[in-house]
């Protein structure tokens, strides 16, 4: 598998791996994270291509993953405030949002997560409490969970994680 910046030409795939995922999440007791707003909208993903913080993961020729990356200080508003803890790093940080795989190809979530590690060692990601696929998966790959957040789309709370090299 690879990664690359998502270009305008992936956008319908992207959606297509979105669709995919709320499904998959309200099959497996997450009907709401996503399901409830049909997140995410496509002129949100369109403005992350535009802004070259999308991501696709390929494998072979065929998109099979996406996701938002981007690094920064204080890059992500909602992170300001962290409840029922704190964030262990308080350096620059890259944040991972609407991760998301098709299915088709056992992995893709680690190694996306993985290579945005890679590129920042900081990363910092949230979901919903519902989400225990991804919370498992966060545990095996080392983030350690941290608190509670929110976001402005919705009133639940979402479990905020963090993996840094610096701890």
């Amino acid at each position: 598998m690879e990664i690359r910046h998502t270009t305008e030409r992936d956008v319908a795939r992207v959606m297509e791996i979105y669709r995919y995922a709320r499904a998959f999440m309200a099959a497996h007791g997450n009907p709401r994270q996503w399901g409830a707003t049909n997140w995410p909208p496509e002129r949100l993903i369109r403005r992350d291509v535009a802004q070259g913080n999308s991501y696709v993961c390929v494998h072979g020729d065929r998109v099979v993953g996406t996701f938002f990356f981007a690094v920064g200080e204080d890059i992500e508003p909602t992170y300001r405030e962290i409840r029922d803890g704190r964030w262990r790093d308080p350096g620059p940080y890259g944040v991972i949002h609407r991760l998301a795989g098709d299915g088709s190809v056992k992995g893709i979530g680690a190694f996306c997560l993985n290579w945005a590690y890679s590129r920042c060692g900081h990363l910092r990601i949230d979901t919903h409490g519902d989400n225990v696929v991804l919370q498992n998966l966060l545990g095996k790959l080392g983030f350690v969970h941290c608190g509670t957040i929110y976001v402005e789309e919705d009133d639940d709370p979402r479990l905020a994680y963090e993996k840094s090299e610096d701890l």
